[in-house]
């Protein structure tokens, strides 16, 4: 997904009912080793820049899920947005789940795409 933001803002939470934690994270490159880390001040969104939320960048973590997650099933999300003056807004959407291994994300055989420490 692509967030574009009118104003200087921030995402600063996402939740989903399917999820008992929902974390914003950040994979990037460190020393030729992909590193994956979560963002517990928020993403920032410069005015009027597309910031994209994908496998392999900034993405939304569902962990301990409440049940099964399939491709093609629709998970409810509802992300939290703070501007510059502290005042918080709120997006709610569906969005579509995918394999893990779509868009590039091919994981090994037993490996979860870096996130086997995770419950998800």
């Amino acid at each position: 997904m692509q967030l574009t933001a009118k104003a200087d803002s921030k995402l600063v939470a996402v939740q989903s009912p399917v999820a008992g934690v929902v974390e914003i994270h950040e994979m990037a490159m460190d020393n030729n080793v992909m590193k994956m880390r979560a963002l517990p001040a928020g993403l920032e969104l410069p005015a009027g820049k597309a910031v994209e939320l994908k496998p392999g960048g900034y993405h939304v973590m569902l962990m301990d899920l409440k049940g099964q997650v399939k491709a093609g099933d629709t998970v409810p999300l509802t992300l939290v947005f703070e501007g510059k003056d502290g005042k918080r807004e709120t997006v709610e959407l569906q969005a579509p789940a995918r394999p893990l291994n779509s868009a590039g994300m091919a994981a090994p055989q037993g490996d979860q795409g870096g996130h086997g420490a995770h419950k998800h």
